[in-house]
């Protein structure tokens, strides 16, 4: 019968010590390997990477929103001669009812005043106000017509990052950039890289990726956000990978945590 003497006794502490460091090694190696995947650099973040002081892009195309089915107008008519003869051409009564909200039906036309049915799909903001002006002074109607058109329901959809939000446009000029901006900022897990614009364009769904991070960006034909728009993050590595991070961290802590307590403990009763 073998007799355990001390030496044995300090051989399996050495033992027990050199198998917890390396468990300790291990565990740490994986916790190391967790905080390495889920670090964001700065390639992957910043936008416009390729710009710097003093750069200049050219601009191959001039943006602007048009009208579409289902958009709201606001169009008031007035004259500086007799304000009264602008009256007819305005929905509602009275002098603060004179804001009138037109909805464009699906064949892109409106019901305007006297003037009956008007086309007004693909026309912008502008052009559609400079039309009105000239129907109603060359049909006679008003000496000197203006005509102001304003878009009611300018919104931009956003979905990813874990969030879904609505951002309602005060004006009609909203671009992809101003559009995160109003967003504050993207989470930095989103990839910047897949971005995604989808609209719908002559009856279908047309969906665009853009990049923020390239000046490119400037000159893709989704610039310019419509109506309606959707802004689409790819979620794949965003704050679900975060949390899930940040889940499997915990666990490697308590299990370094368990594993020191239990080989302590044996190391005290074999001393």
């Amino acid at each position: 019968m073998h007799l355990i003497t001390e030496s044995d006794n300090q051989y399996n502490v050495l033992k027990d010590r050199k198998i917890y460091y390396s468990l300790s090694k291990i565990l740490l190696g994986f916790a190391l390997l967790f905080v390495a995947t889920s670090c964001v650099t700065p390639g992957r973040v910043n936008y416009l990477q390729d710009m710097t002081h003093g750069s200049q892009i050219e601009i191959e195309n001039k943006f602007e929103a048009t009208i579409s089915p289902y958009d709201e107008l606001s169009i008031i008519v007035s004259t500086s001669g007799k304000p009264e003869l602008a009256d007819p051409f305005n929905l509602g009564n009275g002098k603060y009812e004179k804001q009138g909200n037109y909805l464009v039906d699906v064949n892109g036309n409106i019901d305007f005043p006297i003037l009956g049915k008007f086309h007004v799909e693909g026309l912008t903001r502008l052009q559609l106000q400079d039309t009105l002006t000239s129907r109603l002074s060359s049909g006679g109607y008003l000496d000197d017509p203006f005509v102001m058109v304003r878009f009611n329901n300018f919104k931009i959809f956003f979905l990813g990052g874990g969030k879904g939000q609505v951002l309602n446009i005060p004006n009609e000029r909203c671009t992809f950039l101003e559009a995160i901006a109003m967003l504050g900022d993207l989470d930095l897990h989103v990839r910047r890289d897949n971005i995604s614009v989808m609209r719908e364009v002559d009856g279908k769904m047309v969906m665009r990726q853009l990049d923020p991070r390239s000046s490119k960006v400037f000159n893709d034909p989704f610039f310019m956000l419509q109506q309606n728009d959707f802004i689409i993050a790819d979620t794949y590595n965003n704050g679900v990978v975060k949390n899930e991070v940040s889940y499997w961290l915990t666990i490697l802590s308590t299990l370094m945590s368990a594993t020191s307590i239990i080989l302590s403990i044996a190391i005290l009763k074999k001393s």
